[in-house]
């Protein structure tokens, strides 16, 4: 298994509560690109449209050796393969609580391409200081210990 893609600001912007695995439908030339690691899940979400869910505006750029593809759109939704129990589940909390479905990381799985993505609550402003001040002492703490030592 080799990582890809990472939404560095998946963890930091959201608190990630469950995590699933997806296929993603891609074409021969949208594969090459991403295994290549030209992707990029930076401002990138799955949405819900009918009974599908789709990744919006992960940025794969044509692979460049596709030669010309007319009207390719790099930012363009790509289907997420899911069992329907999971769908269903997943549709349901996204509607009814509120929550937030974030793409975490992209890598390959005895060679097939997976989206790791989160269901996670939005952080407030003054949430992700916390986070940063929780951060920063635990840093602290390990460096006194590493020096006392």
């Amino acid at each position: 298994m080799s990582v890809l893609a990472i939404n560095k600001r998946a963890n930091f912007d959201y608190d990630i509560s469950e995590k699933y695995e997806a296929g993603l439908v891609l074409r021969g030339y949208e594969v090459k690109s991403v295994k290549t690691r030209h992707i990029s899940l930076k401002g990138s979400f799955v949405t819900v449209k009918g009974n599908e869910l789709y990744l919006t505006n992960a940025n794969i750029p044509l692979y460049k050796h596709a030669g010309v593809i007319v009207n390719y759109n790099p930012t363009q939704p790509r289907k997420l393969l899911l069992h329907k129990a999971e769908i269903s589940t997943l549709i349901g909390k996204s509607r009814a609580h509120g929550l937030t479905l974030v793409p975490i990381r992209v890598y390959t799985k005895r060679g097939l391409l997976k989206l790791e993505f989160g269901v996670g609550k939005g952080r407030k402003k003054h949430d992700k200081r916390e986070v940063i001040k929780k951060r920063e002492s635990d840093r602290k703490i390990e460096r006194a210990l590493k020096n006392r030592f």
